[in-house]
C-alpha cells in the first residue's frame, strides 16, 4: 500500500509542478508573440481553467496520501515535537502554496478575468495594479513548489 501511496503522491506532484512549468516556460511565452494576440486571452483562460481542475485534484490526492507517507518519517503524527525540522519547513511551505493557490484561483483569477473585459482606458490604477500583481502569484507558487520538491527529497533521505 505504501508503494501505491508514494506513486500517487509523486504523480500528483509531478502533474501540478510540471503543469506550472509548462504554462510558464512554454504557453505564456508563445502567447506573448504578436501572432496570437487576438486569441491570447480566451485560449489562456480555457487552458488555465482546465488545468485548475487537475490542480485541485492533485491537491486532494497530495493531502490524502501525505499523512500516511509522513507517518513513515516521524515517531508519531500526533506528537509534532518528534518531527524533524524539514517536516515543519515542508508543511509550512505547503500551507503557503495552498493559500496562494486558493487566492489565485478564487479571488485574483476571477477578478482579473473580469478586468480583461474592461477596456484598458477605463481601468483604474488599482485595476492595473491588480492585473500586474496577479501575474506574480503563479511565479511565486512555482518557486514554492520547487522548494517543496527539494524539501520532499530531503525528507525522503531521512
Amino acid at each position: 500500500m505504501t508503494g501505491l501511496f508514494v506513486w500517487i503522491h509523486l504523480t500528483a506532484a509531478v502533474l501540478w509542478i510540471g503543469g506550472m512549468l509548462f504554462l510558464s516556460l512554454t504557453v505564456v511565452p508563445v502567447l506573448q508573440q504578436g501572432t496570437f494576440a487576438p486569441h491570447r486571452g480566451p485560449f489562456f483562460k480555457a487552458m488555465a481553467l482546465r488545468f485548475r481542475r487537475f490542480v485541485w485534484l492533485c491537491i486532494l490526492l497530495l493531502l490524502v496520501t501525505g499523512p500516511p507517507l509522513l507517518s513513515r518519517h516521524v515517531a508519531s503524527l500526533l506528537d509534532p515535537t518528534t518531527w524533524p525540522p524539514i517536516v515543519y519547513a515542508k508543511l509550512g511551505l505547503v500551507s503557503l502554496l495552498l493559500l496562494l493557490t486558493a487566492v489565485h484561483d478564487l479571488i485574483l483569477g476571477p477578478a482579473v478575468g473580469r478586468l480583461h473585459t474592461v477596456p484598458e482606458q477605463a481601468r483604474t490604477d488599482r485595476d492595473r495594479l491588480l492585473v500586474r500583481s496577479a501575474r506574480w502569484v503563479p511565479r511565486i507558487s512555482l518557486l514554492l513548489a520547487l522548494v517543496i520538491l527539494y524539501a520532499a527529497a530531503a525528507l525522503a533521505r531521512t
